[in-house]
């Protein structure tokens, strides 16, 4: 009989598949595969090819938010307006992270990402080429469209494709890898922009994110626990959307996704123009070096995942949302320090909540893992985009302290939200005592009752 074969440094054994069925053959497969091991070469593939592709799609996602001060001097726009260079394009990720997600059940995962990595990357390298602002703002969304196929497959891939003992720790690992993608995109436009101007410094991220993007097709490795949807048709796709909207765990975190990535898209999209007025007065490339404030974020993913083992994932998850609220309120001074290490924070806060609610969507989904995840990124970029954006109304007339006090509010009503819909947490090792059910949490972390 025919065989699969095993991937290099994977455990399980080959699994048989029956000839004269073979699309039973290939589900029972896909049932049996383990997931690769921590350590394993494909797991290390996997999560370099993944952080390549988070530094492709983060790095032009929110290229222009380093020089959003410089746009709107050039074009003559107001903050609100230079923004939504960034909220169409996060608009345009939300709209199609769902189309992206049931044709990846069609094509696999691997091939979606392939299409939407290559397709943002041309795209991007038009541009610095736009116009007018009109066009700016199209050629955006466009690109937001196309990188919509990364963030919406990405973890259901993770969770197909690790196994489960370590899944969390991936999830943790790719959210690590955006954030460094954000940080590099920011890092290159500010310079760039102060120098040259804010097209040089949207050429120079699209040149960056093209080599990431190349670096993703080369590493990432082909899929072994996918298997092809059954065509459900238009109803069946809403039947699956509908079980998951009704399901009140997913629904807290998608509430979560939308106010605190909503929430956090404001702050840095307007703390450059504070930072640029009086009294800091600072220029691009200084205000360029707030996102450094992202490292935080990339130690506090990873870091946030292994916490889970011991506190449980909605503890830890309540707590990464009390610090964002913290942070924040240390930047009511107007002192610079205490404003750096309150944005410190409170990006560290952001990126373990997010680590944990992007991973668990696809834990408390048994089907339709695509799509749940792709609800979860459609609530997060909703968030980005219409918080993000209405951020800015509240800047213009009432100032920095309105608009930190309102995300703190934010953060507040989330904590609240995930301390009701989540029932309290097991630690994976007491789970494990009480008869093993630890094994239903990837990452052997939270079981929840």
């Amino acid at each position: 009989m025919p065989r699969f074969s095993a991937p290099s440094g994977a455990g399980p054994s080959p699994v048989p598949q029956l000839a004269a069925d073979p699309a039973a053959g290939a589900a029972a497969g896909a049932a049996a595969w383990a997931g690769h091991p921590k350590g394993s070469a494909a797991y290390r593939r996997i999560l370099a090819g993944l952080a390549f592709a988070g530094v492709a799609t983060f790095a032009q996602l929110y290229s222009t938010q380093a020089v959003l001060p410089l746009l709107a001097a050039d074009l003559h726009i107001s903050a609100a307006e230079a923004a939504l260079t960034i909220s169409l394009a996060t608009v345009g990720l939300a709209l199609t992270v769902l189309p992206w997600s049931f044709l990846a059940d069609r094509i696999g995962r691997v091939r979606a990402m392939m299409w939407g990595i290559s397709a943002a990357t041309v795209l991007g390298l038009l541009v610095p080429l736009a116009p007018s602002f009109p066009v700016l703002l199209g050629l955006r969304m466009l690109e937001g469209m196309a990188l919509g196929g990364i963030p919406a497959i990405a973890i259901a891939y993770l969770n197909e494709e690790v196994n489960k003992a370590h899944a969390a720790l991936a999830a943790g690992s790719y959210v690590a890898g955006t954030t460094l993608g954000g940080l590099a995109g920011r890092l290159v436009a500010g310079p760039a922009g102060e120098l040259w101007g804010w097209r040089a410094a949207a050429l120079a991220v699209s040149v960056l994110a093209t080599g990431a993007a190349v670096l993703f097709l080369v590493l990432v490795p082909r899929a072994q626990g996918f298997t092809i949807a059954a065509a459900g048709g238009f109803r069946g796709a809403m039947g699956t959307l509908a079980g998951h909207a009704r399901n009140p765990r997913l629904l807290a975190l998608y509430v979560q996704a939308f106010l605190l990535m909503g929430g956090f898209v404001a702050v840095y999209n307007y703390l450059g123009f504070r930072l640029s007025g009086e009294p800091f007065s600072l220029p691009a490339t200084a205000i360029s070096l707030i996102f450094l404030a992202y490292l935080s974020g990339t130690v506090s993913a990873r870091w946030a995942a292994g916490l889970t083992s011991r506190f449980g994932r909605r503890t830890v998850l309540v707590a990464g949302t009390a610090l964002m609220a913290g942070g924040l309120a240390l930047t009511l001074t107007e002192l610079l320090v205490p404003i750096l290490v309150g944005l410190l924070l409170f990006t560290g806060g952001f990126f373990a909540a997010h680590s944990i609610g992007s991973g668990w969507t696809g834990l408390i989904a048994t089907t339709g893992r695509a799509q749940a995840a792709s609800l979860y990124n459609l609530a997060y970029y909703l968030g980005s985009s219409v918080l993000g954006w209405a951020g800015g109304l509240v800047f213009q007339r009432l100032g920095w302290t309105a608009l930190a006090l309102t995300v703190i509010g934010l953060a507040g009503a989330t904590a609240a939200i995930t301390a009701v819909a989540h029932p309290a947490s097991v630690p994976a090792a007491a789970g494990r005592a009480a008869g093993g059910r630890s094994k239903a949490a990837a990452g052997g972390a939270a079981v929840s009752g």
